[in-house]
């Protein structure tokens, strides 16, 4: 900008210039275009299960991994309790070895944290089960009232 002297000089300048603007929005545009694929995050995949699909599986119940969670913490798998973390893996993985699908299916009660159960399906999938399932535990629990 030149500093000049006379009536145009002392013109307060009124117009914006909007060009600047308009290019960083397009370059922000842009970008975010460009990263928002990358932004997809990896998780659990899903599926509800219907009662025609599991009567016609591939594997029976017993040829899968059946690990059980109580609300008291103890863990089991197929039967047989786990004492910590370290045992759970390699008790899932011993087990897997026999399963037909490497299916692993846990139950746990209303009261488990899910902290809990996500810990048990990271650590059957650390040690190569193909397939996971989570069913709630079937154990009637006396309702409190209402007959």
């Amino acid at each position: 900008m030149a500093i000049g002297s006379g009536a145009k000089g002392e013109e307060p300048i009124t117009a914006i210039n909007v060009t600047p603007l308009v290019d960083v929005c397009l370059v922000l545009v842009i970008i975010f275009m460009a990263v928002a694929p990358f932004a997809v995050t990896m998780g659990i995949k899903v599926m509800e299960s219907h009662g025609k699909v599991a009567a016609t599986g591939k594997a029976g119940l017993d040829d899968n991994v059946s690990v059980r969670l109580t609300s008291a913490g103890k863990i089991t798998v197929n039967g047989q309790e786990v004492a910590n973390a370290d045992a759970l893996g390699q008790a899932i993985q011993q087990a897997l070895t026999k399963s037909k699908d490497h299916m692993v299916v846990i139950t746990a009660d209303d009261e488990n944290k899910v902290g809990q159960v996500v810990s048990i399906l990271d650590a059957a999938r650390q040690v190569g089960a193909d397939k996971l399932a989570i069913m709630k535990s079937e154990e009637a629990k006396p309702t409190g009232g209402k007959s």
